[in-house]
């Protein structure tokens, strides 16, 4: 299995950092790709990736959380300057979010669109934050629309025709442990899209899986996500596992 989206680096992991890797890799999770935050974190992301070469994989973006009126721009310098200086598997994680602040919205929107032309220009795929932000997420990626705009929507939270919308401009779904919450509401339509538009993560350490809503979550847990798939589309976990597993290979080829 592959973990599309885990903050390994995190400070929530600074006590058993190598241990929570050993405990994926002891579940078979193969591969665990970082989404960047911003320039503060940057070193942390990049080292732990330098001590798992081949197994940890860092993106490089700007999230819009931390797009802010003083600072934004000098953050969106140091991505462009570590996109120039060697490759990322995809700009990440990027969007829009306006469950946090609403008041950055023209900045954030702004952000959003130059990096979408830089993956544009590299031919990387996107990573997508999208929170409270559907309708203004379409609207920039219809403009932006273009053979090479691609990537994963994380995630994914939104309703069956928001999860089409997505399919149809070319990106797929970003699924963690949000589909195995009573309230999730997800696995009421999932069987209805294609696994073969579906990647497996865990967003960790946020958003556990039930049994450990509410705890810090694990990228060890992401069998958990993959066991409620089996159950949502009734086929064997294997399954579940190859088909995921390719697509997040296709996608950060």
């Amino acid at each position: 299995m592959i973990d599309t989206h885990t903050h390994l680096y995190a400070e929530e992991f600074d006590e058993d950092r190598k241990e929570a890797i050993q405990r994926a890799l002891d579940k078979g999770i193969t591969e665990f790709y970082l989404p960047a935050i911003d320039s503060e974190s940057h070193e942390k992301m990049l080292q732990l990736e330098a001590e798992y070469p081949n197994q940890i994989f860092s993106m490089m973006g700007l999230h819009p959380c931390y797009v802010k009126p003083e600072t934004w721009e000098k953050e969106l310098e140091t991505v462009k300057n570590y996109l120039d200086q060697r490759a990322f598997p995809a700009i990440g994680e990027i969007g829009i979010d306006l469950y946090w602040d609403k008041t950055t919205l023209d900045i954030q929107v702004k952000a959003f669109e130059q990096q979408i032309d830089w993956a544009i220009e590299k031919d990387l795929p996107i990573v997508i934050h999208t929170r409270e932000s559907f309708d203004e997420t379409f609207e920039v990626l219809e403009r932006k629309k273009h053979p090479k705009l691609r990537g994963i929507f994380h995630c994914f939270s939104g309703n069956l025709e928001q999860a089409k919308h997505a399919i149809d401009l070319n990106f797929i779904l970003g699924i963690g442990g949000v589909v195995t919450f009573k309230n999730g509401k997800i696995d009421q339509f999932l069987n209805e899209i294609s696994l073969d538009k579906i990647v497996l993560e865990t967003d960790s350490p946020y958003l556990a899986p039930v049994p450990h809503r509410g705890k810090r979550n694990e990228s060890s847990y992401l069998d958990l996500v993959a066991g409620k798939l089996v159950d949502i589309y009734k086929v064997d976990f294997s399954e579940i596992d190859r088909i995921t597993t390719e697509n997040a290979k296709k996608m950060f080829s």
